[in-house]
């Protein structure tokens, strides 16, 4: 018998309505869903009157439920997966399995939608690109330590999840270790009370104290002082700095770029937008 196909699912992370028409068909087409906790899962199918049976897919789980779900696959069944919220695989079980899949040969979709990390930086009004996914923040402070010193040498946009509870802790966390780090705190994304708080570090955890106990958070951070420094330049600026370094030092526009890059610790892609910007208009 021919193998199956793994859908990989995303659904809501809050608004029901942003659920896409392709995720109802594929979920009321497969012959079963693999879902992360199948009593929060199942509203959300009877919601949109999706009858296919569900098994339970989780970290507990996820060795002998992915041989299982394996073997129903080359047995010709088409399973979807999908988590609590959002895109299956993101900081959630699922990537083991896809990985499995693809080396026997099934094949696998992706039926794309919403994404806390993507939604998240798409409203933190900081630099998108690069940026990095941490999942969620260590509770251990020395992994907490060494995430917080990675952020503050790399360059880019860093995103973390992180519960009502710890928030306040993790916040104080990272304005003790990146005062001037720029941030971008949402929370209840897509829901009636979402919210974004904005600021450096170090005026958050003073904004922060008495946080809302229900939801979920995401923390966009960019880097420390340094890359405060850089993200707050203007294309003006940039421009006349790439100028300057080219005249005084007799360099090509492209590498006028990446030393003014390097400088600012800001991506190169910026700085040579903001170079080229009268040329392209």
């Amino acid at each position: 018998m021919a193998a199956g196909c793994l859908y990989v699912v995303a659904t809501p992370i809050g608004n029901l309505e942003d659920m896409a028409p392709r995720a109802v068909r594929v979920l009321g087409e497969v012959d079963r869903i693999a879902a992360e906790d199948t009593r929060h899962s199942r509203k959300l199918l009877s919601h949109f009157q999706i009858h296919t049976p569900l098994v339970s897919y989780h970290e507990h789980n996820e060795e002998s439920r992915g041989v299982e779900l394996l073997n129903r696959l080359e047995g010709g069944e088409s399973i979807a997966i999908i988590s609590d919220a959002g895109t299956p695989c993101i900081s959630d079980p699922g990537y083991r399995l896809v990985r499995a899949a693809t080396e026997r040969g099934v094949p696998v979709r992706t039926v794309p939608g919403p994404c806390a990390v993507t939604a998240a930086l798409s409203i933190s009004g900081l630099p998108p690109e690069p940026f990095a996914f941490h999942g969620f923040f260590p509770r251990n402070a020395g992994k907490a330590r060494r995430l917080l010193e990675r952020i503050g040498e790399w360059e880019g946009a860093h995103i973390v999840f992180e519960s009502p509870n710890r928030l306040s802790q993790t916040i104080q966390r990272i304005s003790e270790a990146l005062p001037d780090a720029q941030m971008a705190v949402i929370h209840e994304m897509t829901k009636m009370h979402e919210g974004v708080f904005q600021g450096a570090a170090r005026e958050l955890v003073k904004q922060l104290v008495d946080v809302p106990s229900k939801g979920e958070y995401v923390l966009v951070l960019y880097g420390g002082a340094k890359a405060e420094t850089g993200a707050a330049l203007s294309g003006e600026t940039l421009r006349a700095e790439v100028k300057a370094v080219m005249e005084e030092q007799g360099l090509s526009r492209r590498d006028a770029v990446r030393a003014v890059a390097e400088e600012h610790n800001i991506p190169r892609n910026r700085v040579y937008a903001a170079a080229t910007a009268k040329e392209r208009s």
